[in-house]
């Protein structure tokens, strides 16, 4: 198995939970057309550059090999390869979800990653 990292809004995935579908993000999260992902070695860099200081994350792990064709690996920042969703993500991919408290210097706390 091996899981990939969306950093998402707690109450988008809160709703997405209640109506059992299918989480689609934030706006934020799908200005660019798709679903932002990142590796266990990337997600801490992401999580810096692009929400330090934001209140009520949450970490989701899915399992990558389940989402198909709509996964795409494309190269971004420094041509390191970021998996990219185009497309919702199934409820059933979401490994667990974790709460990303904010550190004193503003940055996330994250768990042990698989």
């Amino acid at each position: 198995m091996s899981l990939i990292y969306h950093l998402a809004k707690a109450g988008v995935w809160a709703d997405a939970q209640q109506s059992g579908g299918a989480y689609t993000g934030a706006v934020e999260d799908t200005a660019d057309g798709f679903l932002h992902f990142s590796t266990a070695g990337q997600i801490i860099e992401s999580a810096a550059r692009h929400r330090t200081g934001e209140r009520d994350l949450v970490l989701l792990a899915v399992e990558a090999d389940g989402l198909g064709d709509e996964l795409r690996w494309e190269r971004s920042r420094g041509g390191a390869e970021f998996p990219h969703l185009y497309g919702a993500l199934p409820l059933a991919a979401v490994r667990w979800a974790k709460p990303l408290p904010l550190g004193p210097d503003g940055r996330h706390e994250f768990p042990d990653l698989d």
